[in-house]
């Protein structure tokens, strides 16, 4: 038609403002108020005292819609310093929000206060958030979902319920003791004793029969599960006893719907998945279970198994919260610990959507090829002390291309942003190994690493290949790799050693699953692919605890404002361009 073609100047800015006002009701400015305190909570026979959010062990969920604008306001009253990461969270242009200490903030010291603030845009499912700061996020942490944009529906059947399950690890001991002893004495930190979910270890722990989640359920209805590993340390395996779960979402991205009746989840994945109640009555419950996988060789771990019970209503009974201990309790059967091909089969068949609403846009071109190889080394000893790594003259240290990370005293982004980062960071990160050798094969003699806080620089808009590729020096192990900011699709994954020549062919370019968060196996390597664009400030690191850094910086072409001067600890931002993306793979030792 050609009435529009006659519409003044004027009528277009109308109907454009119109337009952008209606795009804007959609979405909203949620508030939160965090506040970071001690709580007293009983665990495994024993008290103690623990950091949380709002005194809550798992810390709030945060709900929001996409499109909607966050502001979380955290409040420090705690003795040690704090910050909050937003696992998964598109920072674009809010990298002041992103929340890893000494990396796009310091940290908020006692009695002080950060506000964090972004925008959710072009997410929806289910992320969460952690103490990105020592070992801190052993207890504080929690869910965050993401709805739908109003009128938009699921790509799957709408559920009757949505529930967040939260998987996590306890520590009898202090968990900040546990990890000040391992970094002074170089030995790897002490296994959690048990594992929980939604905070809660379960009936096969002692003590904790009356300490066990419980799921109520209505005979043929469907559950949303969201499911998050908050463990700092464990790859957990979950299944339903008598039920099978369909995938259809990871990391907030829809993935091609398929069963199983066990999954496997990385600490710092979300999953989620529907759960199809049993149409009639079972009278019967079920133990809903986790338990670790490790190849890790040599080492050791938490080899424990915890359960939450899935109970029906019964219509027979008029109570609705009673629980019948009197009925049959079946228990899935769980893979054995190291049953690598379950897992291995479980991850090839994720799949983006790859449909017109929701596509898999991997780059097919590549601008910079990056090969780190992870894995622990060596430091020696300092003078006059006795260490517990490998001798009692050396100390662990995890690495990327055999570079382990120091911590700056001053918050990478704040030393870039005040144009005083000389003697902070160099910008001569190596692109591959310095020295190549069999990665999975006999470990080489010298298993030193250097120390440093190095960075790579990245142009603007540039397409990014990376591979990952465990080493075996000190003895395979996986390593989940986590990149802050923004996602990345895995093109590919194989065990043995990367071949730059003939596994670049194997890559999956047609639907790959899109991620923030993967597992580098133990013994193996991943290729992931990526777009640097419109982000101030991202990082990827393994989630473990502080050792190893890898990172990049980009310049964008046009200036992206920090918030407004928000005092935070040391930290005071105001009105400037921001020009730094950081990548900071730290492993785990």
């Amino acid at each position: 038609m050609a009435i529009s073609s006659r519409l003044p100047a004027p009528c277009y800015l109308l109907m454009a403002t119109l337009m952008l006002l209606i795009i804007q009701a959609q979405s909203i400015t949620r508030h939160y108020d965090f506040n970071v305190q001690t709580a007293n909570v009983t665990r495994l026979c024993a008290s103690k005292s623990i950091v949380t959010v709002n005194g809550e062990y798992p810390g709030p969920t945060l709900v929001a819609r996409e499109g909607d604008r966050v502001l979380v306001r955290v409040t420090n009253h705690v003795a040690h310093n704090m910050t909050l990461h937003w696992h998964g969270i598109r920072q674009l242009r809010s990298g002041w929000a992103d929340g890893p200490a000494y990396v796009t903030q310091c940290p908020i010291q006692t009695g002080q206060s950060y506000v964090y603030n972004f925008t959710v845009t072009g997410q929806r499912g289910t992320l969460w958030w952690h103490a990105h700061i020592s070992w801190l996020r052993a207890t504080v942490y929690g869910a965050i979902v993401i709805l739908p944009k109003l009128g938009v529906p699921y790509p799957f059947v709408a559920p009757h319920k949505e529930i967040p399950v939260l998987f996590g690890e306890w520590w009898r001991a202090d968990t900040e003791a546990l990890v000040s002893q391992a970094l002074r004495t170089g030995g790897a930190p002490n296994i959690s004793d048990a594992f929980t979910i939604n905070g809660l270890p379960g009936p096969l722990y002692n003590c904790c029969a009356k300490d066990t989640f419980k799921l109520k359920v209505e005979p043929g209805k469907i559950y949303l599960l969201r499911l998050i590993n908050a463990a700092l340390n464990d790859e957990l395996f979950f299944s339903v006893a008598n039920h099978t779960l369909t995938i259809v979402e990871v990391d907030a991205v829809y993935v091609k719907p398929f069963t199983v009746k066990t999954l496997i989840i990385s600490p710092g994945q979300t999953t989620n998945v529907l759960l199809t109640a049993k149409p009639f009555y079972p009278k019967a419950n079920f133990y809903m279970s986790a338990a670790p996988y490790s190849v890790i060789r040599p080492g050791t771990f938490d080899n424990t198994t915890v359960a939450g019970i899935l109970e029906y209503h019964n219509p027979h009974s008029a109570s609705e919260s009673s629980f019948d201990k009197d009925l049959p309790l079946f228990k899935p059967t769980l893979p054995r610990f190291n049953d690598t091909g379950l897992v291995t089969n479980f991850t090839s068949k994720l799949r983006s959507l790859a449909t017109p609403q929701y596509p898999a846009a991997v780059c097919h071109s590549v601008d910079k090829r990056f090969f780190f190889t992870v894995g622990l080394g060596t430091r020696p000893c300092p003078v006059n002390a006795t260490c517990q790594g490998p001798t009692n003259t050396t100390q662990l240290a995890a690495a990327i291309n055999n570079i382990s990370l120091v911590l700056p005293s001053t918050a990478l982004l704040q030393s870039h942003f005040t144009g005083k980062s000389r003697g902070v960071y160099g910008s001569n990160f190596p692109v591959m190994p310095l020295s190549q050798f069999n990665y999975t094969g006999v470990s080489p003699n010298n298993t030193n690493v250097a120390t440093g806080t190095k960075l790579l620089v990245l142009p603007f808009n540039a397409t990014v290949e990376l591979v990952m590729q465990d080493t075996s020096i000190l003895g395979i192990e996986s390593h989940p790799l986590h990149l802050h900011g923004f996602n990345f699709f895995v093109v590919g994954q194989r065990f043995g050693n990367y071949d730059p020549v003939n596994d670049p062919m194997r890559f999956n370019l047609v639907d790959p699953v899109e991620r923030n968060t993967v597992n580098v196996p133990a013994g193996g390597w991943v290729a992931i692919r990526c777009m640097v664009h419109a982000l101030p400030f991202g990082g990827a690191h393994n989630l473990g605890t502080t050792n190893g850094m890898a990172s990049a910086r980009r310049e964008p072409t046009e200036p992206e404002a920090a918030p407004p001067a928000i005092r935070s600890s040391e930290m005071l931002v105001g009105e400037d361009q921001i020009k730094l993306l950081i990548f900071f793979p730290h492993l785990s030792v």
